[in-house]
């Protein structure tokens, strides 16, 4: 049910989803915070490492520096700003559809494939589902029932009179 403000949910409804919002937040935003402080910090390694359908073009922005001072750029704030407005409540929206780009390119550039096999180690054995598919899926959950006009900064920013 909607009213004029928000969604009403039942409590545990509400907590749980706030729950989801602020983990998947601080997942976001620890992985960019950790970037930034990480000296020489460069997805190059990650894009090269590419398989899949579009495997080309993101062999192609690793090897051209323009092109990978703006993935890298883009990675490291996107994803600070991402878990930032998601922790705080802010933009749930624009949020979301951060999210969502930002993993479903990882997803793209790194597909569980039966025979891939990357340079980097993986967390598991996965098999077309792995932790970027999931976790897009709960950030879609995210952006089809909003919290943060209920507990979070839209509160307070889109209060209607």
């Amino acid at each position: 049910m909607k009213n004029n403000l928000h969604f009403v949910y039942a409590h545990t409804q509400l907590v749980s989803l706030v729950t989801l919002r602020v983990l998947i937040g601080w997942y976001f935003l620890y992985e960019g915070l950790a970037k930034i402080l990480t000296p020489n910090w460069t997805s190059y390694g990650y894009l090269v490492d590419a398989h899949g359908l579009f495997a080309p073009v993101f062999k192609l922005i690793a090897e051209n520096p323009n092109l990978l001072a703006m993935a890298d750029t883009l990675n490291v704030y996107g994803l600070t700003i991402v878990g930032l407005l998601f922790i705080l409540g802010l933009f749930n929206k624009a949020a979301c559809v951060g999210a969502i780009s930002f993993l479903a390119l990882y997803y793209l550039a790194h597909p569980p494939l039966i025979g891939a096999s990357y340079i980097f180690p993986t967390e598991g054995s996965y098999l077309w589902v792995d932790k970027n598919l999931i976790m897009l899926g709960a950030v879609i959950v995210l952006l089809f029932f909003p919290t943060s006009g209920i507990i979070g900064l839209d509160r307070i920013i889109f209060k209607r009179k």
